[in-house]
């Protein structure tokens, strides 16, 4: 059974990583054909410093994914203290449903009424181009602040209620006593929502798609070029892309792994 259940999860490994190794290879093929394999050279690693649109693109999406991982953490971070806050059960349930409808919503329903609305409101306030930068960027934040709250919620829950109250009876201001006291016991959660809204930020396609106007992210000129030809330094920027994310996956598992032996050893205290 043992040898049958390993052989599972080399064929699910496999399966799952198979396609970004062949990719990786093929990046640094000499040749631009995908039959023929001629050598290791970095000449497509190279090239991608020549290729303004994609390194345009590659700008747009960096700039969107920071913005609206770092907005989305602040306003996610204050949503979650918000609704612990509280004090009615029913209705801290019912804004956690509210909040999660974005997760569990289809991406191209997500990013047609998105695109809809900021039409509608672009025309109401009488624009010539209603989608651009901003749209995207609200967009990026609307479905990212589900995952931040997700985040959030579980480390305010494991956090002692007294200490803030302590830090209060000892003259802090409420203000005060959350960056003292509650902002570091749940800085482990921040940081992870903060990894996972860039993420999905950086990996986006359906929702950019629907409001990005002329406003171009990386994804959507890859998806252009498959209407013609992937060309090879496409490879090489998306090995690149593929590297910087399984870091910051590694990061958010370290930090998670940190976050849960902290919490057993206060447990064993």
């Amino acid at each position: 059974m043992k040898i049958l259940s390993r052989l599972y999860v080399a064929l699910i490994i496999f399966f799952l990583y198979a396609p970004v190794l062949v990719m990786i290879a093929f990046s640094f093929n000499e040749s631009s054909s995908v039959w023929v394999f001629t050598g290791f050279p970095l000449k497509w690693y190279a090239g991608l410093i020549y290729d303004t649109t994609m390194l345009t693109a590659l700008l747009h999406t960096i700039i969107i994914a920071v913005l609206s991982a770092v907005i989305s953490t602040v306003l996610g971070t204050a949503a979650a203290v918000g609704i612990m806050a509280l004090r009615k059960k029913f209705t801290a349930k019912l804004v956690m449903s509210v909040t999660q409808i974005p997760m569990m919503n289809a991406d191209i329903v997500t990013g047609i009424s998105l695109m809809l609305l900021f039409i509608f409101l672009g025309r109401l306030i009488g624009l010539d181009e209603s989608l651009g930068f901003f749209t995207v960027l609200t967009a990026h934040i609307t479905f990212n602040l589900p995952y931040v709250i997700l985040s959030v919620m579980p480390k305010l829950k494991q956090t002692d209620p007294h200490l803030q109250e302590a830090a209060l009876d000892l003259g802090c201001t409420p203000f005060k006593a959350f960056f003292k006291v509650v902002l570091p016991s749940i800085s482990a959660g921040i940081v992870t929502g903060f990894i996972m809204a860039f993420t999905l930020s950086l990996d986006d396609f359906v929702i950019s798609y629907f409001t990005c106007g002329h406003y171009q992210t990386l994804p959507i000129i890859i998806y252009n070029m498959t209407k013609k030809s992937v060309t090879p330094d496409t490879y090489a920027l998306s090995t690149l892309i593929f590297i910087a994310i399984f870091t910051l996956l590694i990061l958010y598992n370290v930090l998670q792994t940190k976050s849960e032996q902290k919490i057993n050893r206060k447990a064993r205290v």
